[in-house]
């Protein structure tokens, strides 16, 4: 039988062996050196009695198939064409010594032991090795057996070219060849892939930097993740993530590999991107049960297949091996090396930067001790030879070593020209020296900072001893309670203040300064010793000075006056004005809170305000308990603690705005406080002692009563204070407004004069309130205004900045002092051509005061009521009276008082129209005016045939018609019964079609039979007729009283005041002269007691 052709793939397996047997020969002659060699470098590591073959092998493949004989690995083909060991090799090559590559226990097991044999058989090399087997059948035995040198030590090589091997990403900052890094993997195939590799005595992988920093992964899913320069690493050891040796059994658990890079590579392509996994492996041929020899081929013969297989045959394309690699899910890529550029070590350049870079290590090595450690390391490893010789380790040292940014790095790492990446180097290296530098300040300047506090303290305890030691100053807690007793003893406690005291103290004494009940014990014996007990001031009961002081202050007010002095009278005879609580009651502006702090200054008592208005806490009233965490005791006791006498006036402001909310109601807790039997033992919560406060002069103030709870107001005695007329008004302005503007303005002894005819106009057009602020008010902007104009006109030149403040303001030392400039932001899309220069950081400050200016003597201004429009805009009321000719039918003239405090005249309008007989008020009219309208329909209604309206009693009136009520200026709310007469008026004068004189003003509620009942805001209701040039006023003669007392004849003059009491009176005076009040005189008769009294 024929025997079959050998294939190309099986003559070159047969190629391969006979190196082998070649290679193994070499290995066995040098192990003894290498032995040697390698005992010199490992120092007292014990010798390894395995031989370690450094041999490049490969699987044979004959016509029957057989197993690898040997785990193939790349070598230096260069030292091997020599025939030369590769260890050997390199250290002839390079003159130096290479470093020992730690293989792990398993590697070197398998290279004692050898592959198993191939169940085909292996041909036996010959004895030298020099040439392949001629044999055409498949060796017997197996690969050939090691060396009797058992104990030989072999060095491992590193391989110059390894084109194809496992990739790793690395992350965060990439790695640098000649300086270890450890990495821990986690993917299980990347760590199978390991371990198998460290078995196969192939440790050598290529690690590259991720691109984006915030991933970790252990292998390549794409090339553009990562950066295409890396480094050729070797894994010199192996370790268990959890600290224990690697085993194999360890399937899931993660290693740490260290890895020692040798030089720069870059991806040429992405063989595998570990998704998937795939298998590569080298296939031997197959060989049939039967084996068939072929017929030989014509013209062949046994001396040509001898030929024919001595012939060197291409290996095949597929790297074997990295074969074994594909069975697992990894990276693997195809990788070139890259060598840096030629250089010239000598050049003036390179040694200019390389003793920059120098000088750099040692500087920051003087700062941190991490870089002296590693520095010191790099020294004994270089100190066989000189670190100007190799300055591309030198580059790559200090982007090892250095913490710069991670695109710097990968810079330096990719950098061939050695020139360019020292230059990279020392841009990284000097920053790590910046930020070394800014560390080591902050650690000076913190440490300074501890060690001056540390010294301070020392320093503060032993003063403290010293002190102690010679008497001059006793303990702190000692201190303190001496300082209580102090302040008690001048006190005039009562009994059992006085023991609650002494509890509290003696507590005091027994705890600890620290504990956090003697801090709440120290705050309670602070108030306690700190309310007046005792201590009041000296009393003024004159009644010449009382009244200069409230002249001083107030013009008119005469009623109020009166009472204040009748108050001081009997506490001039009783020697006490004990349980007296005072209300003012007025619209805004009339000087409530003024005449209070008048009453305190002609008392010569201390004066203490505090306002309630919106006040929702009880506790303000009544304090807070002492177990909550910041209690504070009530008003009342702050304002005894703060005037130190116990027979203050205390001014509450607002009490008709108190408020009510989920903490109680404080208006209720007032009522132990301004109940004169009561607050003689006012107990606070937070003092929890009683405190008398039956000396304490209480003045509230309210702008109506209608708020107040009843039970409140039962304990005050309530003194009206009426708004001011306009001559008031004008003397107020005069004497008191006036002058304290004009000073205000900076126009004190300035000639300027607001005319008295210009302040009547002000009154009369822009300022008709009760009070008197919105007077000042104008009367500030007018003195405002003529200062801004005196300013203005006269220019820098008449008043100069140097004259108010000097250009170089100095402290209270007279040293120049600035502080760092605040200034506002400026838009940028705003162009300012502002010539003020623009801050430099800092700003002058100081103590000095400025110097007020002078007007000249030359500038003269009147404010006439020509110009006065100029200073305070056009008027706000601009009429008085709606209908100055007589007005249509159905509409009459009402007197109301607004809210502000000042009266009006209101004109009533009312018409009919087709309907069912409604009523509809429009003008914002409240409750009380809506009734008051529908009492005047139906008094109308009942009487329609006394008026003369229907011609028969029982006719029915406005069953088919709809009643419309309108008051103008609907904006202003309306309310109040006071114009039950005038839309009374009103609707008889729609339905008997008779006009009303627009000179005749009416005001009183009515009753529904007729009555006319007496109203309020006289005062306020004739000033504004008066204003509107009212003929007659209609009012209620039980308000006679209080026209003659009450309203100024100032007021009075020119008007002609009639007194009704019915509803008859009314019509009879509003419709005199009419032919249908003739009617009247027998259907509506007059009153016996109706009379009409003219004012002169």
């Amino acid at each position: 039988m024929n025997r079959l052709r050998p294939s190309p793939s099986t003559l070159a397996s047969i190629k391969n062996f006979t190196t082998v047997s070649k290679c193994r020969r070499r290995a066995e002659a040098t192990s003894l050196s290498d032995r040697s060699l390698l005992g010199h470098n490992i120092g007292t590591r014990p010798s390894i009695n395995r031989r370690r073959l450094f041999t490049s092998t490969s699987s044979t493949g004959f016509v029957r198939p057989s197993k690898p004989v040997h785990h193939p690995r790349w070598i230096n083909s260069k030292g091997n064409a020599r025939g030369v060991a590769p260890g050997s090799q390199n250290k002839a090559k390079d003159g130096k010594e290479e470093r020992e590559v730690e293989l792990s226990e398993n590697s070197e097991d398998e290279s004692t032991n050898g592959p198993p044999a191939s169940s085909s058989g292996a041909s036996s090399g010959s004895s030298d090795g020099d040439s392949p087997s001629s044999s055409s059948s498949p060796p017997a035995d197996g690969p050939p057996s090691p060396p009797q040198s058992s104990s030989a030590i072999t060095r491992q090589a590193v391989p110059e070219v390894y084109p194809q091997l496992l990739a790793l990403p690395i992350a965060r900052r990439p790695l640098f060849p000649g300086f270890y890094k450890a990495v821990v993997i986690r993917n299980p195939a990347v760590v199978a892939a390991v371990k198998e590799m460290m078995k196969r005595g192939q440790p050598y992988l290529g690690a590259f930097l991720l691109k984006d920093e915030h991933t970790d992964s252990d292998v390549i899913t794409d090339i553009n993740s990562v950066h295409p320069v890396g480094v050729f690493a070797q894994i010199t050891s192996v370790f268990s993530t959890s600290g224990g040796a690697v085993k194999d059994d360890d399937k899931d658990e993660g290693l740490t590999a260290v890895l020692y890079p040798h030089r720069r590579i870059r991806i040429t392509d992405l063989v595998k991107n570990g998704s998937v996994t795939s298998t590569a492996q080298v296939e031997p041929a197959q060989e049939p049960e039967d084996l068939v020899t072929p017929p030989p081929t014509p013209g062949s013969s046994q001396e040509n297949l001898s030929e024919e297989l001595q012939k060197p045959t291409p290996i095949s394309p597929l790297p074997l091996q990295t074969a074994f690699l594909h069975d697992y899910a990894i990276s693997i890529v195809n990788v070139q090396n890259m060598v840096s550029q030629p250089y010239n070590k000598d050049d003036q350049y390179v040694r200019a930067i390389m003793s920059e870079i120098v000088s750099v290590f040692k500087d920051i090595a003087q700062l941190n001790p991490l870089f002296r450690d590693q520095i010191t390391n790099f020294s004994i490893n270089q100190v066989a030879m000189n670190v100007f010789d190799e300055p591309d380790k030198l580059a790559d040292f200090a982007a090892a070593v250095s913490t710069g940014e991670v695109q710097e790095l990968q810079d330096v790492l990719e950098s061939l020209v050695v020139e360019d990446r020292l230059r990279k180097a020392l841009l990284v290296l000097k920053k790590e020296l910046i930020n070394a530098q800014l560390q080591s300040k902050i650690s000076r300047d913190v440490d300074s900072k501890i060690a001056k506090r540390q010294r301070e303290y020392y320093l503060m305890e032993q003063l403290k001893g010293i002190k102690k030691e010679l008497g001059m100053e006793s303990d702190g807690k000692d201190k303190l309670i001496e300082k209580f007793k102090e302040r008690a003893a001048s006190l005039k406690m009562p009994e059992p203040v006085r023991k609650v005291f002494d509890e509290e103290l003696n507590k005091l004494m027994h705890l600890e300064p620290a504990a956090s009940e003697a801090n709440v014990t120290r705050n309670y014996l602070e108030w306690l010793t700190q309310i007046p007990w005792g201590q009041h001031s000296k009393e003024n009961y004159s009644i010449s000075h009382a009244i200069k002081v409230l002249d001083e202050d107030h013009y008119g007010l005469k009623d109020v006056k009166d009472r204040i002095l009748e108050f001081l009278a009997v506490g001039k005879l009783r020697g006490t004005v004990e349980g007296k609580i005072i209300c003012f009651v007025g619209p805004p502006g009339v000087g409530k809170t003024s005449i209070g702090k008048s009453i305190a200054r002609a008392l010569n008592r201390q004066f203490f305000r505090f306002s309630v208005g919106g006040l929702t806490d009880v506790a303000e009233i009544k304090g807070h308990r002492r177990t909550y965490v910041g209690a504070l005791p009530s008003k009342i006791i702050q304002a005894l603690k703060r005037v130190g006498t116990e027979n203050p006036l205390v001014l509450i402001d607002e009490v008709d705005k108190i408020g009510r909310g989920i903490n109680g109601d404080p208006a209720s807790a007032l009522l132990e406080m301004l109940d004169p039997e009561q607050n003689t033992a006012f107990l606070d919560h937070y003092m929890d002692v009683p405190v008398d406060l039956s000396r304490v002069l209480f003045v509230c103030t309210a702008n109506t009563l209608d708020t107040i709870p009843a039970p409140l107001l039962d304990r005050m005695e309530v003194l009206e204070v009426s708004g001011y007329v306009s001559e008031e008004k004008s003397v107020i302005a005069e004497k008191y407004l006036g002058p304290q503007a004009k000073e205000a303005a900076g126009l004190k002894n300035a000639d300027v004069l607001l005319d008295p005819a210009s302040v009547d106009l002000l009154i009369k057009y822009y300022c008709r309130e009760s009070g008197v602020r919105n007077l000042k008010k104008h009367i500030d902007k007018i003195y405002r205004k003529a200062a801004f104009n005196i300013v203005q006109d006269l220019g820098e030149d008449v008043f100069p900045e140097s004259a108010a403040m000097p250009d170089q303001p100095k402290d209270a030392q007279g040293q120049a002092k600035t502080v760092d400039a605040q200034d506002a932001p400026v838009d940028a899309s705003v162009k300012s051509e502002s010539s003020v220069p623009k801050s430099d950081g800092e700003r002058l400050v100081t103590t000095e005061q400025r110097k007020p200016l002078d007007v000249p003597a030359s500038v003269h201004v009147r404010i006439t009521p020509d110009n006065l429009k100029q200073y305070v805009g056009p008027p706000v009321y601009h009429q008085d009276r709606m209908y100055s000719t007589p007005p249509p039918a159905g509409v009459s003239t009402g007197l109301g008082y607004l809210g502000n405090g000042s009266g009006a005249v209101m004109p009533i309008e009312a018409t009919s129209m087709p309907g069912k007989g409604g009523l509809q008020l429009t003008g914002k009219l409240g409750e009380v005016i809506r009734e008051s309208a529908q009492i005047g329909l139906s008094w109308v209604k009942s009487h329609a045939y006394d008026l003369g309206i229907t011609t028969e009693p029982s006719a029915q009136f406005l069953t088919d018609r709809d009643v419309h009520v309108h008051m103008p200026e609907g904006s202003i709310g309306k309310e109040g019964p006071s114009a039950g007469t005038a839309l009374l008026s009103a609707f008889v004068s729609l339905f008997t079609k008779t006009k009303i004189n627009p000179d005749i003003a009416m005001t009183g509620e009515i009753s529904l039979v007729g009555q006319v009942l007496p109203v309020g805001g006289l005062k306020e209701k004739i000033l504004a007729a008066h204003r509107a040039g009212i003929k007659t006023i209609l009012a209620p003669a039980a308000n006679r009283a209080d026209i003659e007392e009450k309203v100024p004849e100032s007021v009075k003059t020119g008007i002609r005041f009639v007194y009704v009491e019915t509803v008859n009176e009314v019509l009879h005076e509003a419709f005199k002269g009419e032919p249908v009040a003739e009617r009247w005189k027998d259907t509506l008769p007059l009153p016996v007691s109706a009379t009409s009294t003219p004012s002169s």
